[in-house]
């Protein structure tokens, strides 16, 4: 498998990575950030998985269900044909509560044919740091381990439980089950139940899909990011993961292995920018009060990334006892950037606070508490502009006066201003405004590089960085700005190989970066479009696509030469850039719209 060739499942508690061959490796449970329990892409002989070995007559294919999170592979020899259907159940209670439990159900389908197949199930509870012990029961077999945390897995099915855990032939003559739960059942466990849980899963789905804004070109595309946004929100607390995966690295064989199953606040301004433009309010709204709830009053200890229930501390450890993702070692838990002091993190901030007055209803309680912390960013960032700091791409050693930190402290004053004129508080505006105009000037005449015609990376450097392209959507400058349309294509000349974009190409703590980051690539596609270079943005957005894996889906990298998909999986940045770049190519413009034009 070269190319992270998996389809991701989940609940909105958790997820789960299956391979394009019907293998189950990748899962945590009962949450998104619990130990694995299944982690063989973590670790081919050690990590643990659920596969499924047929002989080599069949022929594998996978598709999700139209429309869902729902994942279907087929195994087809001619003759025998048979489907492994995959989803993590969720839908709603008559009491408008979730069902969404920590289980995996594989429903299996005969087509046609007896078709044969053995099952390999091998969980390895607690990311393999010990043994997991298995036991045949009336009912299940049961995983056990007592090592670290003493943790407990339930296997339920039709088939026969000495066949499947002794790995023998299994002839099937009727649809059967599987279920993977984290508890023990208290209901008996059939395949009517398995086919009800299956048919609300899907209604759930479709519906959510239905509610979803469609658009005239691109659709698929952005139905299918949406639903991977969707799948890596957590429905406790309204936080969106920036991946489902641990230590996936930016490149075969170097250290950069993040763990990535937190949330940045980064991404906050963007995944509520765009999902509430694709209709999905509630979901945006939840990450937004995720948002306020951990951010400290009149404190400026904000952190740049959290938990997924708001945890601070992220302690980074390494499991040394992993040989990696393709032996890229190490793989990390935990992530020590939590420490890191980036000052584009209030404007980034601010953002997503004057999205709320633009876009949703704000109770008085919860506007004078914006309020509050809006007068108090701007007070920080008054005191912490001028100083240096890690940037955008968490610089682990140097700090530097970075132009997009530099940018989105500009940001940060500028949306303040806003939300005091759209609630008439007038009082603080005159100093705010000369505050805005003093880090406009600032940037305007330090981030520009007048050799080479560029906004750069930082003040006095000649480095030029993907993130100055974004000066364009943040306000800063008018994309037929003669300073704009010069930046673009000086970062071209320098950051683009072949349409895929690098993040900077000047040393790093870990050497020169050799893949292409992702969302980069979507930036510089929207700042092409956006300077009237539409056809070529159009293709360039088409070849990009083209580099998705079989599903659709991509991760955070891709390699400038194999255009194979590396680092964490499935990234929520890149769907979402996905989103942002695909809707400009449509004009913002639905097929319902659309639909009632020509109506009328």
């Amino acid at each position: 498998m070269n190319n992270l060739d998996y389809g991701i499942i989940g609940n909105c508690q958790s997820a789960a990575l299956i391979s394009k061959y019907g293998s189950l490796d990748w899962c945590c449970l009962p949450n998104f950030d619990s130990y694995s329990v299944f982690a063989k892409i973590l670790d081919e002989d050690k990590g643990g998985s659920f596969e499924i070995e047929v002989s080599d007559d069949y022929q594998i294919s996978q598709k999700y269900i139209h429309k869902t999170n729902i994942l279907v592979t087929e195994f087809n020899n001619g003759t025998d044909i048979f489907e492994f259907i995959d989803f993590m159940p969720r839908y709603k209670n008559d009491d408008d509560t979730f069902y969404a439990p920590p289980d995996i159900v594989r429903y299996v389908k005969l087509i046609s044919g007896t078709p044969k197949f053995k099952v390999k199930y091998d969980p390895k509870l607690e990311y393999a740091m010990g043994t997991t012990n298995l036991e045949i029961k009336k009912e299940y077999i049961k995983s056990i381990t007592n090592e670290e945390k003493y943790d407990t897995l339930y296997l339920y099915s039709n088939l026969d439980l000495e066949a499947i855990l002794n790995a023998e032939e299994i002839v099937l003559n009727s649809h059967a089950y599987f279920v993977i739960s984290y508890h023990e059942k208290i209901l008996k466990q059939s395949l009517e139940r398995c086919y009800l849980n299956l048919q609300r899963t899907r209604v759930y789905w479709l519906n959510w899909s239905e509610n979803t804004t469609s658009y005239k070109h691109y659709n698929e595309q952005i139905l299918r990011s949406a639903l991977v946004l969707k799948l890596l929100s957590y429905d406790k607390s309204g936080a969106v993961l920036a991946a489902a995966t641990t230590s996936l690295p930016e490149t075969i064989g170097e250290v950069r292995n993040w763990d990535y199953r937190f949330c940045w606040i980064r991404d906050a301004s963007m995944v509520i920018k765009v999902i509430s433009d694709l209709g999905h309010k509630r979901l945006a709204q939840r990450f937004l009060q995720f948002i306020i709830d951990i951010i400290p009053d009149k404190d400026e200890k904000i952190q740049i990334m959290y938990g997924i229930n708001g945890e601070r501390k992220l302690t980074e450890t390494t499991l040394d006892h992993l040989s990696g993702y393709k032996n890229s070692s190490p793989v990390r838990i935990g992530n020590a950037a939590y420490h890191q002091k980036q000052n584009d993190i209030y404007g980034i901030l601010m953002n997503v606070i004057y999205q709320q007055f633009m876009k949703f209803d704000c109770d008085l309680d919860n506007s004078e508490s914006l309020w509050t912390i809006s007068k108090s960013i701007v007070h920080i960032v008054n005191v912490n502009w001028e100083k240096q700091d890690k940037g955008i791409w968490e610089f682990r050693t140097e700090e530097r006066h970075f132009t997009f930190s530099k940018l989105l402290c500009w940001v940060a004053v500028d949306r303040a201003i806003k939300i005091g004129e759209l609630i008439n508080k007038t009082s603080n505006l005159e100093r705010w405004k000369k505050l805005r105009e003093r880090i406009y000037n600032d940037i305007y005449e330090n981030a520009w590089n007048e050799e080479i015609q560029a906004y750069v990376q930082s003040y006095g450097s000649s480095d030029l960085d993907a993130s100055t392209l974004l000066m364009e959507s943040y306000g800063f400058i008018d994309a037929r700005d003669p300073r704009f349309i010069s930046t673009v294509k000086a970062t071209e000349r320098e950051l683009c190989s072949d349409g895929l974009m690098y993040r900077y190409k000047n040393k790093d703590d870990f050497g020169l970066p050799s893949s292409s980051f992702t969302i980069c690539s979507f930036w510089f596609i929207n700042s092409l479009y956006k300077i009237g270079e539409q056809k070529k943005a159009q293709r360039l957005f088409d070849q990009l696509l083209s580099y998705s894996n079989h599903l659709g889906l991509f991760s955070e990298d891709i390699d400038f030469k194999t255009k194979r998909l590396l680092g964490n999986f499935p990234q929520a940045y890149s769907h979402l850039a996905l989103i942002e770049t695909a809707v400009n190519f449509c004009g913002g413009v639905t097929k319902e719209e659309k639909l009632m034009e020509t109506i009328h």
